[in-house]
């Protein structure tokens, strides 16, 4: 049970995730892309099930197609017998060539028919895993304005035009800590594309969103360091449990 992602758990996780940030940060856009997060994963576990079922109508068809071809291939070659001892070598020699030339152009087209599938499937992964590469550059931007240096300068707090809201070290911490968790999620989303999928097209551009919240989240840590020594003293974040049976729990859980 623990050598495969559970969608059902990864689904959890962005519920309790979008809970938590609504609660310090309600009505923020970062909150928005949680819930974003949490809808994409419902649809990638629609998607993982879909991806790991034969396509009956398909494989009938290609079936068909693939006979229909072998019948043409038998008829082509009693078409083209050919007699070495009644003709010249030169006809021989044009006889052979134009079989083995046949014979290239039906493996070309035996090998579209049987990667029909994969093909539509591989497509629609692939338009999904585009989705979620996206979601990582939008929550990129939301912690990109999330500066530490203002929290720690208060004589550079006003530049960089307005701000919603005034965030304490405390508060700051969190906002980075959960852009951090939100690119986690985006990257085991990603995986559940290919985990009962094997293509080689759509693996590797599941590794690229992995490689991509990497690299976002070690950005987002730094900030985080930098704010290790300026942090509020605060109450946790509420437990799993409370939250996860009644959202009401969570708040009287907090404060």
């Amino acid at each position: 049970m623990y050598r495969q992602l559970d969608p059902e758990r990864i689904i959890d996780t962005c519920a309790y995730l979008q809970r938590r940030i609504e609660y310090r940060f309600p009505g923020s856009g970062l909150g928005r892309v949680a819930a974003e997060v949490q809808d994409i994963a419902r649809a990638a576990s629609e998607l993982s099930q879909w991806l790991a079922k034969p396509m009956p109508l398909v494989r009938g068809l290609v079936a068909i197609a693939l006979a229909g071809l072998a019948a043409l291939v038998v008829l082509a070659l009693r078409a083209k017998q050919i007699d070495f001892e009644s003709t010249g070598f030169s006809d021989s020699a044009q006889g052979v060539e134009a079989i083995i030339n046949e014979i290239v152009f039906i493996g070309i087209a035996v090998f579209f028919l049987l990667s029909i599938e994969t093909r539509i499937k591989r497509r629609r992964a692939l338009k999904q895993l585009h989705e979620l590469r996206s979601l990582a550059h939008i929550v990129d931007m939301h912690q990109l304005t999330k500066d530490p240096e203002r929290i720690a300068d208060p004589s550079i707090r006003g530049l960089g035009g307005a701000v919603k809201r005034q965030l304490t070290p405390f508060l700051l911490s969190r906002y980075l800590d959960y852009s951090s968790e939100l690119l986690a999620l985006i990257s085991m989303i990603a995986a559940m594309h290919v985990q009962r999928f094997d293509d080689a097209q759509t693996m590797e551009a599941a590794s690229g969103i992995e490689a991509l919240t990497i690299g976002l989240s070690r950005k987002i840590w730094q900030k985080i360091s930098l704010l290790d020594r300026d942090l509020d003293e605060a109450p946790p974040d509420p437990p799993l449990a409370a939250s996860a049976c009644d959202p009401a729990a969570e708040q009287s859980t907090t404060g």
